[in-house]
């Protein structure tokens, strides 16, 4: 008893004592600058181009206002309300679903490694446009060359991840709040710029308002229905990696929120913010490329940003060389803040879990994505192989984590989150909390609709497309 009552008393000087943003603001900002990341900026506008242009523009929104909504609420009201990481919030509110919270906290565990590795490609663009040698980065063989190497993979990785360490460690004020507050403002001036320079872009009879035309404009000729479906989860499995739900960072994020601030009006400017990085980031590319490569330039899926970009940058001239440093900047700004939500994720849950100092996290989880980044970079050269997956792709290391993570675990944290909320602890739990100060719930009918139905069907035909039952 004795024990348990010492357990009871710790617990609740964590509660006590646990960080919180200074605002909502701060929040928002924190909260974006995780869901702002790599996908945004290579994945959207590929399946945009892929998808039907402005067919795939109109799901996504409706998307955002109806799924996104609801795991953005569910999530973050879960922090809130437990006001603990994902690895102990989810057992706070049933012991029987302390599994979500382990298996929420391994997909942050898999994916910091290897997105940490690609943020150090990133950076070595960055280096090579900064140092005025980006022309170089149009070869064929740059970017194969460089992840292929033995040494210059890992050292930008460790680089990149240093810097990420680095905010983790100077806490949640002092390290993710300042360091949002202050790059996701530069960074939505970056997006907005080169947007805007991309719509000025012209070779030949092709300008770049007609690339904007094919972003903007539905495209359903020839679709069947099987096409539209394709297009809806599409959609999903971009919105769902997007907005950084099934990944303990917003649950983490939410326990770092304040008890009186406006819960739902956070989660609405949080889709906002990202929906609109997500749609200039479509701007910023699809015309550009269209221009310089033709609508067959948008193919190419993965390499866009670090094969097919540098091809458009180095056709663009003396200015050339300016876009590209400022496109990789604000891409490298992108990356920095996803990945400090990452690492924070799990740096929570330890420190939850553990009752461990944010140093002593942060070292070890620093230590051991830094052993992993190894061996993924090693996957590119001593350790390559080729290992077909059930979705249909080829895989090495980095895919391997990243098929296990993202289309594995992800949907099924995602969808025991809305078994949890939806039919044992009740939406109104989570309502409840999120109007805590006598706020409106707006959606309220549609969020328990979605919890309950929509959203796990969703998430399971999302399941059944990555494990290659559904082709």
């Amino acid at each position: 008893m004795k024990d348990k009552n010492a357990k009871t008393s710790l617990e609740k000087t964590s509660v006590k004592n646990r960080n919180s943003f200074s605002s909502s603001l701060g929040f928002v900002l924190a909260a974006a600058g995780s869901a702002v990341g790599l996908g945004n900026i290579w994945r959207f506008p590929y399946l945009a181009a892929k998808d039907g242009g402005g067919l795939f523009l109109v799901v996504y929104i409706i998307l955002t206002l109806t799924f996104g909504f609801t795991m953005l609420v569910s999530e973050i009201s879960i922090g809130r309300k437990t006001k603990q990481g994902a690895l102990t919030a989810y057992g706070k509110l049933h012991k029987k679903f302390s599994w979500v919270g382990i298996f929420a906290t391994i997909v942050p565990f898999m994916i910091l490694p290897y997105y940490c590795i690609i943020g150090g490609w990133v950076l070595k663009y960055c280096t090579a446009y900064l140092s005025g040698s980006g022309s170089q980065t149009a070869a064929d063989d740059y970017f194969t060359g460089f992840i292929t190497s033995y040494v210059d993979p890992i050292v930008f990785d460790v680089i990149f991840l240093a810097a990420v360490a680095v905010v983790i460690y100077k806490g949640v004020n002092k390290g993710i709040e300042l360091i949002s507050k202050i790059l996701m403002p530069v960074l939505l001036v970056f997006v907005i710029g080169i947007a805007v320079f991309s719509l000025t872009l012209k070779k030949d009879d092709v300008s770049g308002l007609d690339g904007l035309k094919v972003y903007l404009i539905p495209n359903v000729e020839g679709m069947k229905f099987g096409d539209i479906v394709v297009v809806v989860l599409d959609a999903m499995g971009q919105l769902f990696y997007s907005i950084s739900v099934a990944m303990g960072i917003m649950v983490t994020y939410g326990s770092y929120y304040k008890d009186d601030s406006n819960l739902v009006k956070s989660v609405n400017q949080i889709e906002i913010f990202d929906t609109v990085v997500a749609f200039l980031a479509g701007v910023m590319i699809i015309p550009a490329v269209f221009v310089f490569l033709g609508a067959d330039g948008m193919k190419a899926g993965p390499g866009l940003m670090f094969m097919a970009l540098p091809k458009v940058f180095t056709q663009m001239g003396a200015a050339g060389n300016v876009v590209g440093c400022l496109f990789f900047i604000m891409v490298l700004l992108a990356a920095l803040t996803s990945a400090v939500s990452v690492l924070e994720a799990v740096v929570a849950s330890m420190m939850d879990k553990f009752n461990w100092s944010r140093t002593k996290a942060t070292i070890i989880e620093t230590v051991i994505a830094l052993v992993l980044g190894v061996i993924v970079c090693l996957g590119y050269n001593a350790l390559y192989f080729e290992l077909p997956l059930p979705n249909g792709s080829t895989a090495q290391v980095l895919d391997i984590m990243d098929y296990i993570s993202n289309n594995i675990l992800m949907p099924v944290v995602a969808i025991g989150t809305c078994i949890l909320i939806g039919w044992f602890v009740k939406p109104k739990t989570v309502i409840d909390e999120a109007t805590r100060n006598g706020e409106k719930f707006r959606r309220k009918g549609l969020y328990i609709v979605m919890i309950k139905f929509v959203a796990p069907v969703l998430l399971f035909a999302l399941l059944l497309v990555s494990l290659g039952v559904i082709k």
